[in-house]
């Protein structure tokens, strides 16, 4: 029985990684297909998911993640704020600028963690909680351009606040996480020297969550 139990765990995790990974949902055809399973298991996996809140199905009978999921997700992320705290310290103060992790809530960015520098006359007051469309700013387009499989870094100015200049990029090769890493500032960034620099950041901060 334990092991059935872990059999049952395991291509349950399995299903909800490969809805974590893509978008536009899945019909269960196409859910026991990719994990070579067969019909009858995936409907009773998703009957079980779908009960707790972990998977719904839209109109069309597609599957998506549910909302049961983003209860698990703010329970992570006091962990994922210490996790982050290191790597965002060294760049707002190499960079000079206010620095942050931003995470996916739905079609908003949710910021988690945020570090200002020490040594600078002004900085950004960015507050941690802080919610704003994934399509403004540059910490929300590039967890848009995550999941889009685009990498590299955004550049923004005036999306959030009036005179502003960010500079995000995506946290990568996690399908557990849509985040990425940014620093926003008042004074000019050069996007040639900071831009690489907040994306190796990401790629640091996605190893040490890996």
């Amino acid at each position: 029985m334990p092991a059935e139990s872990s059999q049952t765990l395991e291509r349950g995790l399995r299903l909800l990684r490969l809805l974590a990974d893509g978008h536009r949902g899945r019909t269960p055809t196409e859910l026991a297909t990719e994990l070579g399973l067969s019909r009858p298991v995936v409907y009773r996996l998703l009957t079980t998911l779908q009960s707790e809140g972990f998977v719904r199905r839209d109109g069309e009978g597609r599957v998506h993640l549910g909302f049961g999921v983003l209860v698990l997700a703010r329970a992570v992320q006091p962990l994922l704020r210490e996790g982050a705290l290191p790597t965002l310290r060294r760049l707002a103060e190499e960079v000079g600028a206010t620095a942050h992790l931003t995470v996916a809530e739905g079609d908003d960015g949710l910021a988690v963690a945020v570090v200002e520098p020490s040594w600078t006359d002004m900085h950004v007051a960015y507050r941690e909680g802080s919610r704003h469309p994934l399509v403004r700013g540059a910490a929300g387009l590039a967890v848009l351009a995550l999941r889009e499989g685009r990498t590299g870094y955004v550049v923004t100015e005036g999306q959030l606040q009036e005179g502003a200049r960010g500079i995000a990029a995506p946290v990568p090769g996690l399908p557990w996480l849509e985040a990425s890493v940014g620093v926003v500032a008042f004074t000019p960034l050069d996007p040639g020297v900071v831009g690489p620099k907040v994306a190796a950041s990401a790629a640091e901060l996605a190893r040490s969550l890996a």
